[in-house]
């Protein structure tokens, strides 16, 4: 089994996502992702050089304050300020498995090369996660415009040497990781705390880790459905793929299929019936069921799309200039 997953351009489904996760894979940069980035930090770089008019988030303050210009010799400090401003979420602790997840997001969506990033802040992102290193994340605070901005500043913040994260069962200063590792903070250039703090990685986390949970129950239910039909002795037909097929709602169909699976060479359910027809409870397994496999396949689709995209703003299109 390889245990190194490398972040390309390949898309990221859920299946994918859930052997990261539970098979516990390191991650790395391939080579493609590691030359956008490159490309796309030197063009801003020489941009800026170039460049004297005001651009949105890059020599400009932030929401109201956008046109008020920023010297470049406080860019760097623009954007550490941003992070630490937005650090302010309350409430209740991020769960691990969904800071894991934010982590991993958040890199997938800096490694396109439409950010500006430069490749440290990403690599230190990754040795983060290999190492689990998840930073303290609080569940309220976001508003959700301009994305998830609390809890990704919470999520950037010991890239800057400042926060709390959780590193080998306990919750410690993100300084004491940094002495550990012999690590020094990022000093952040310009755009970088935009790029990191503009993004959906905080609600796609979620979303697709209840998504994966919705796919597993719905598997279970499907397999409890089909031993409580054979426990009360109940008809197969029913779940014939004719009946389904004249009403091809897709998971209808899945769910029919999957049923006559699990009950393939059942003694009991081949045997003869005295009853001419089971109740609904039983019969009608694969248009209930069904219907919550066509709400959590778009949902997923849904969150598929997000967590395979830039959101980001603004954006760097390099070839285009």
């Amino acid at each position: 089994m390889n245990s190194t997953h490398y972040i390309t351009s390949e898309t990221l489904d859920f299946d994918l996502l859930h052997k990261i996760i539970t098979q516990d894979k390191k991650l790395c940069l391939s080579e493609e992702s590691k030359d956008k980035i490159l490309s796309c930090r030197n063009y801003l770089n020489k941009k800026m050089e170039l460049h004297a008019a005001p651009i949105y988030g890059i020599n400009t303050g932030f929401g109201s304050l956008c046109n008020v210009k920023i010297s470049k010799d406080n860019l760097a400090q623009l954007q550490e300020n941003l992070v630490k401003s937005h650090s302010c979420g309350i409430g209740n602790k991020v769960p691990i498995a969904i800071v894991q997840l934010m982590l991993l997001l958040k890199i997938q969506s800096l490694s396109y090369g439409y950010s500006g990033v430069q490749l440290e802040t990403v690599e230190r992102l990754i040795a983060m996660y290999n190492n689990k290193i998840w930073p303290v994340v609080y569940g309220q605070g976001s508003l959700g415009a301009s994305g998830d901005l609390a809890p990704l500043a919470h999520l950037a913040l010991p890239l800057l040497g400042e926060g709390e994260v959780y590193f080998e069962g306990k919750i410690v200063p993100t300084e004491h990781v940094m002495q550990f590792f012999n690590w020094e903070p990022i000093v952040l250039q310009s755009k970088e705390g935009l790029a990191l703090l503009n993004g959906t990685q905080f609600m796609s986390a979620y979303g697709a880790y209840l998504s994966l949970k919705a796919a597993k129950i719905s598997y279970l239910s499907d397999l409890i459905g089909a031993i409580s039909l054979e426990g009360f002795d109940g008809r197969i037909e029913p779940f014939d793929a004719l009946i389904h097929q004249i009403r091809p709602h897709k998971g209808q169909l899945a769910t029919a299929e999957r049923i006559k699976e699990f009950l393939e060479g059942s003694a009991i359910i081949s045997q003869p019936k005295v009853q001419v027809q089971d109740p609904y409870s039983f019969r009608c397994m694969p248009q209930v069921h069904g219907a919550s496999k066509d709400a959590i396949a778009y949902v997923q689709q849904v969150f598929k799309i997000e967590i395979n995209s830039v959101t980001d703003n603004p954006n760097i299109f390099v070839d285009e200039d």
